[in-house]
């Protein structure tokens, strides 16, 4: 069973940054694909990016491709979501994700365990 607890998140003028991370715990964390996916009240959960087990592979959506950059720290089970250049579009509940499997883009229904979302809210 894996645990995720987020962090940041909030309020942020268009063109800035913002910060979420997503710490794991529980289980073998360390050996998951972790992925944020995002949710807009009304549409369905769509996958943001997305990082393998050892980290060095990758996934962005085309949406946030150039503005994004997820990564991991390992030794502290924890996942990182740099946001960059945001936009109004970006407003959303970004949630971290994680399952067992070498696929960088998985459906949102065969996600295995889900943090508990934050809110990212862009001001135009």
């Amino acid at each position: 069973q894996v645990q995720l607890v987020e962090s940041g998140g909030g309020l942020v003028q268009a063109g800035g940054s913002l910060g979420l991370s997503c710490a794991a715990s529980g289980g073998t964390s360390a050996l998951y694909t972790m992925a944020w996916f995002r949710q807009v009240s009304g549409k369905e959960r769509e996958s943001v990016c997305a990082i393998d087990w050892s980290g060095v592979n990758t996934y962005y959506s085309d949406s946030v491709y150039g503005r994004f950059t997820i990564s991991r720290d390992k030794a502290k089970d924890t996942v990182y979501l740099q946001m960059n250049s945001l936009k109004p579009e970006d407003t959303a509940v970004y949630y971290c994700a994680a399952y067992i499997g070498d696929e960088l883009v998985r459906p949102a229904k065969l996600v295995g365990y889900w943090g508990q979302g934050t809110q990212v809210t862009v001001s135009s």
